[in-house]
């Protein structure tokens, strides 16, 4: 399975992003109204600036206070964004994913973001081809192929 196959899975088509220059406050707003962990920083919402996490939030206000809500994302988006394409495995996102110790990735085709898988997304495919492999196994057990 790659990432394209995940990305037809999700319901919700395209990619929600932020402006660097938005406030953390704009940020928060669009991830608790999307119930979304991550958005995409962009200035022209084709390139990938940063990302920005709802712990970079809550990390920030722990250190800070919620005065930090009237900063800019740029100011607490992670700026060196590992990123993959729709043509990677979801093996590799699995690897890629646990070594950086994230759990949101943008997928970049042709230097344009396209996508974001989380972390579950990436479990929830590889749950569904464990059941599908379980099945067949069992099937061929019982001598139904």
């Amino acid at each position: 399975m790659n990432v394209s196959q995940l990305l037809q899975a999700k319901p919700v088509v395209g990619v929600l992003s932020v402006k660097p220059g938005d406030t953390i406050t704009q940020a928060a707003e669009l991830l608790s109204q999307h119930r979304i962990g991550a958005l995409i920083v962009s200035e022209n919402g084709e390139q990938v600036d940063g990302i920005l996490s709802e712990r970079d939030i809550v990390r920030e206000i722990g250190k800070s206070g919620v005065g930090c809500m009237s900063n800019c994302t740029r100011e607490l988006m992670t700026a060196e964004v590992i990123t993959c394409t729709s043509q990677d495995s979801v093996v590799s996102l699995m690897s890629k994913m646990s070594n950086g110790r994230f759990r949101h990735m943008p997928v970049v085709d042709d230097g344009k973001v396209v996508g974001v898988v989380s972390i579950g997304d990436v479990v929830k495919a590889r749950i569904q081809l464990i059941e599908q492999e379980n099945a067949a196994l069992t099937d061929m057990i019982h001598g139904k192929v």
